[in-house]
């Protein structure tokens, strides 16, 4: 397993640059969850970056390079989840290190039986490492899977779910899709 890259490699950087690169991305992220989809995020990565997640107590995600973050980040790891929108809280911006987390809320255009939309509770995120030219060298989302499981599991018993969530939730049970690893064996380190 390699290392991320140091720290102190990357910054200082201009607080504007990484005001601008969040207004950036946040507009893009709108314009991919109207389209359902999120490919197009990819050019906001260096060619060499890796994004990666924990999907519970056995299996991690990650995806290495800007070709993989692509096609199997944004585009095998979102299929079925035309409808959802990630709103982004707020932010927290390091200038001198390049860190930007941002907080957002994952939200599905389907109401429940009380009106309220189905939501991911707990504390949704991202965390980036902003590698200058509005490009960023990596990026980890952290999220509550159990929560996740549950609201699929409440969506599923509501048949609340659109056909190809349900498409997306079957491929992915057996947990072996590409970019899927046995915790701890991802081919780049975490943190």
């Amino acid at each position: 397993m390699t290392e991320i890259a140091a720290a102190t490699s990357f910054g200082p950087f201009d607080r504007a640059e990484l005001e601008e690169m969040k207004e950036r991305w946040l507009k893009a992220n709108i314009e991919c969850e109207a389209a359902g989809d999120w490919k197009p995020l990819a050019s906001f990565y260096t060619v060499d970056s890796t994004y990666g997640w924990n999907y519970g107590p056995k299996k991690d995600f990650m995806a290495v390079g800007r070709d993989e973050i692509r096609d199997i980040a944004l585009g095998q790891e979102m299929e079925g989840l035309q409808g959802w929108i990630y709103p982004y809280q707020t932010w927290v911006i390091d200038e001198k290190t390049g860190d930007m987390i941002g907080l957002w809320k994952q939200v599905y255009e389907g109401t429940r039986a009380d009106g309220s939309n189905y939501a991911l509770e707990g504390i949704q995120g991202s965390w980036f490492k902003y590698a200058g030219n509005f490009e960023f060298a990596w990026q980890r989302d952290f999220f509550d899977y159990g929560n996740v499981s549950s609201l699929f599991i409440e969506m599923m018993t509501d048949k609340a779910m659109s056909e190809p969530m349900l498409k997306r939730v079957e491929k992915s049970a057996p947990g072996n899709l590409p970019g899927w690893y046995d915790f701890g064996t991802a081919p780049v380190a975490f943190w």
